[in-house]
């Protein structure tokens, strides 16, 4: 099959790239770098540096049979502080992707909506239909939502939304200012350097490995139950932030101890995923938290630490 990756330099495009071409698939992609970093892109990919807000990536799009729609401006924080260019990118950019697959004719589309739809919901677990935003970025996924069922309605594009939770694991996006907690831990920890913790510590976040988000990935190119349909893509299980660290320092046991500084704002203090209509599907997460850590921790000290091909962030 020929698939197109958005957002293919990215934490979870770059983990799928490689998923999809082990899988036998060809496999194309564009980024414009802005946030992804052209070494992870695996070998074998096609890959075109283009911007998705550019109508220069509708020729990409011909021939292609499914798209994974990744690309976004998705730290909370930064979005925070550019609500403008958080839109231009998030609802500008993917109303043109949806454009092109649209002109190209696309068979599917796969496309990343967030949990951030969820902040201010009291329901835990949280289903699919329980939406209360608060961010700028939540705003900007919601955005895209109704883009998509303006497509479906009256393009008749078939499109799959998918809502992550906290994905973690190889290359995960530690260059942000403000990078994802289990990332900013081990890189810090190995380093030998104090890890920040924002708050006191007890917000609470569903935390699901980025293998087991790839196998719904894989599992929406086979399967038609996916057509049209919404899914919220976590472990079903939570932990708080000091959960987390003394996770990664139980398994580095450097001694380290956090420093704490004031809360940030626009994020939510418990993210709990109901994942049940995945698994209704014969979906389920299988890597326990220890196993996705370990792999991670041996991530960042093979590749980024040790690695100048990515360098040291």
């Amino acid at each position: 099959m020929n698939i197109l990756i958005t957002g293919i330099a990215g934490f979870i495009g770059s983990n799928l790239a490689e998923r999809l071409l082990k899988e036998g698939h060809q496999v194309f992609g564009v980024d414009n770098l802005a946030y992804g970093v052209k070494e992870q892109i695996p070998q074998g990919v096609q890959f075109h540096k283009t911007d998705i807000r550019s109508k220069d990536i509708y020729s990409y799009f011909r021939k292609m049979e499914t798209v994974f729609h990744l690309a976004a401006k998705n730290c909370i924080t930064d979005c925070q502080a550019d609500p403008v260019e958080t839109s231009d990118i998030n609802v500008t950019g993917t109303v043109n992707v949806f454009e092109a697959c649209k002109r190209a004719g696309v068979k599917k589309v796969v496309y990343a909506e967030s949990s951030a739809l969820y902040e201010g919901s009291q329901k835990y677990p949280t289903p699919e239909e329980d939406e209360h935003i608060e961010s700028f970025y939540a705003a900007s996924k919601l955005a895209e939502k109704y883009f998509a069922q303006a497509y479906a309605r009256f393009h008749r594009m078939n499109l799959t939304a998918l809502r992550y939770f906290c994905v973690y694991g190889p290359r995960q996006d530690y260059r942000r200012s403000i990078p994802p907690v289990i990332s900013a831990f081990i890189l810090k920890l190995l380093k030998g350097e104090r890890p920040v913790i924002y708050g006191d510590g007890k917000k609470r976040r569903d935390f699901v490995y980025v293998d087991d988000v790839n196998n719904f990935h894989v599992q929406c190119l086979k399967d038609p139950k996916t057509n049209g349909e919404t899914f919220n893509l976590g472990s079903g299980e939570n932990y708080s932030v000091r959960e987390i660290y003394d996770a990664v320092e139980s398994i580095l046991k450097t001694g380290i101890q956090p420093e704490f500084r004031p809360d940030l704002p626009g994020e939510s203090q418990i993210t709990l995923a109901d994942i049940s209509k995945a698994g209704a599907l014969g979906w389920k997460p299988k890597t326990t938290l220890k196993q996705g850590l370990k792999k991670s921790i041996e991530f960042i000290w093979e590749h980024v630490l040790q690695s100048p091909g990515i360098g040291r962030g």
